[in-house]
C-alpha cells in the first residue's frame, strides 16, 4: 500500500525565529545566529534566506562571509528555539495523532496523512498547504514541505525540490525516480551520504545517484555491508521505513550506553569512542547471544553551542558483529554530524533484539568472514572477563583523546 507521508522543514528556523521575535522579516534581513564572544571565527548556527540568497551556507564560519555583506550577528537561544519548535509540533497534532507523527530534529517533522485525507476532504497536496499556512498563520514560520510514497521520497523532494518552488511543497512518486533522483551529484546532496562516503563511492567510479541505482548490488553488499544494500535501495528510492518503526515500545529489549566527554570531540576523534562504545556493548550482546536489527545515535553538542541530532537506522538482517555495526554508525555519523561542531556526549543503543540463531548464509557474504569475526570477539571478550577490561585493548586506545582505560579503570566500562 503506497502511503502518503508529508516532510515538513522550518526554513532557516533559527534566523528565522529570531527575526520574528524583533518584527523583522527572514526574508529581506541579514541576520546571522552565532556566539559573539568566540569572535571572527564563529561558526554560524544559521543564517537567514536572504543570506542564503548571497551563497553564504548556515555552518560557516564568520570570517569567511564576504566582507562586502552587512549582517545583524545575535547569540543563540536554545530554550527559545526550543518552545517554538513544540508550538509547531501542536500545530502537526492538530492535524494527525501522535502516532502518525515523527519528529526527526528541533525543525524537521514526518507525517503519515494516509488515513486523514478522507477526514479533511483534500488531497494530500492540499493538507500540506493548509499545515503550511497555519504554521504561518500561528507562528510567523515558513515551512517548506516534501510529498512521497514512503518517507526516503517525501524527504529527498523537500530537500531537493520544495524549497525551489513558489509554494514550498514539491510532491514525488517512484515514477519520477529516473528524472529527478538519478541525476543528483555529487553524491553527498543525497540524504544519508556524507563527504567520506561519497569519495568511497567516487573511488568505485559512482558520481550520480542513478550510477548507484545501477551499480552491482552485490559489490556494494561486499564493499560497505548492510549500508551497501540500504544505499542502492535508497537510490531507487525503495524505503520501507513507516512512522511507527520509531515508536519505541517500552517493553522492548534494548541496552545502551552513553557518556559525558571531559573535552570537546570533534570528527575523526568521534569515531574512535564511537567504536569503543560499540565494542561495549557488542559484548553485551554476545554475554547475552542476542543480535540486534534497529540501531541508535545520539550526539550532544556542546551547551555554549547548543543542539545536537539523534537518528536510528533500522537493519534489514539482525547482527552481532562489530564491523558492521561500526559501518553503519559511522554512516549515520558522517551523514548527519556538520563537521564543525563540539561535541560534549555520546550515546548509542542497539533494540529490536533477538537470541542469536547463527548465521544465515547469502549470495553476498562470506561465512569464513563471519565466523572468524565471532571466534576473535569471543576470545577477546573472554580474556577480559578473566584478565581484566584493560588486558587488552586496540592499540587505539593509548591515543590522548581514547576513553576506554580510562572508564574501565574508573568505572568499570559502567553502561549508562
Amino acid at each position: 500500500m503506497n502511503r502518503h507521508i508529508l516532510c515538513i522543514d522550518l526554513k532557516s528556523f533559527f534566523a528565522s525565529v529570531e527575526c520574528i521575535d524583533r518584527g523583522l522579516d527572514p526574508f529581506t534581513t541579514p541576520l546571522v545566529v552565532a556566539n559573539k564572544s568566540q569572535g571572527n571565527g564563529a561558526i554560524t548556527l544559521a543564517v537567514t534566506p536572504l543570506l542564503k540568497k548571497f551563497g553564504i551556507k548556515g555552518r560557516t564560519r564568520l570570517y569567511d562571509i564576504p566582507k562586502h555583506i552587512s549582517y545583524h550577528i545575535v547569540n543563540p537561544r536554545m530554550k527559545r528555539y526550543t518552545i517554538v519548535s513544540k508550538e509547531i509540533i501542536q500545530i502537526y497534532l492538530d492535524f494527525v495523532s501522535q502516532d502518525d507523527l515523527h519528529i526527526y530534529s528541533i525543525d524537521e517533522c514526518f507525517l503519515d496523512v494516509t488515513n486523514y485525507l478522507n477526514l479533511y476532504k483534500m488531497n494530500e497536496v492540499q493538507l500540506a498547504a493548509t499545515i503550511l499556512k497555519t504554521i504561518k498563520e500561528k507562528t510567523g514560520l515558513t515551512a517548506t514541505c516534501g510529498i512521497g510514497e514512503n518517507m526516503l521520497l517525501a524527504k529527498l523532494s523537500m530537500d531537493i525540490e520544495a524549497k525551489h518552488n513558489s509554494s514550498y511543497i514539491a510532491k514525488w512518486s517512484l515514477e519520477d525516480i529516473e528524472s529527478k533522483l538519478w541525476p543528483i551529484k555529487p553524491l553527498s546532496k543525497m540524504w544519508g551520504i556524507g563527504f567520506r562516503l561519497e569519495k568511497r563511492l567516487n573511488n568505485l567510479g559512482i558520481y550520480t545517484i542513478g550510477d548507484l541505482a545501477h551499480f552491482d548490488i552485490s559489490i556494494l553488499k561486499k564493499r560497505f555491508g548492510i549500508l551497501g544494500v540500504e544505499l542502492w535501495y535508497h537510490a531507487n528510492g525503495i524505503d520501507d521505513a513507516i512512522i511507527s518503526d520509531f515508536k519505541r515500545n517500552p517493553k522492548e529489549k534494548s541496552i545502551s550506553h552513553s557518556q559525558v566527554l571531559l573535552k570537546n570531540y570533534y570528527g575523526d576523534t568521534i569515531l574512535l569512542i564511537l567504536r569503543e562504545m560499540i565494542d561495549v556493548l557488542v559484548a553485551r550482546l554476545q554475554e547475552n547471544h542476542f543480535e540486534t536489527s534497529c540501531i541508535y545515535l545520539g550526539i550532544t553538542y556542546s551547551k555554549e553551542f547548543g543542539g545536537g541530532f539523534a537518528h536510528s537506522c533500522k537493519l534489514e538482517h539482525s547482527t552481532d558483529l562489530v564491523s558492521e555495526l561500526y559501518e553503519l554508525f559511522s554512516h549515520l555519523f558522517e551523514a548527519f554530524y556538520d563537521g564543525f561542531s563540539p561535541i560534549r556526549k555520546v550515546s548509542i543503543s542497539f533494540s529490536k533484539l533477538s537470541k542469536s540463531m547463527g548465521y544465515q548464509l547469502n549470495l553476498f557474504d562470506s561465512c569464513d568472514h563471519q565466523e572468524k569475526e565471532e571466534l576473535l570477539l569471543s576470545t577477546i571478550y573472554d580474556i577480559k572477563k578473566k584478565f581484566g577490561k584493560n588486558s587488552l585493548n586496540h592499540a587505539s586506545s593509548l591515543l590522548s583523546y581514547s576513553t576506554i582505560r580510562h572508564r574501565n579503570e574508573t568505572i568499570g566500562g559502567h553502561h549508562e
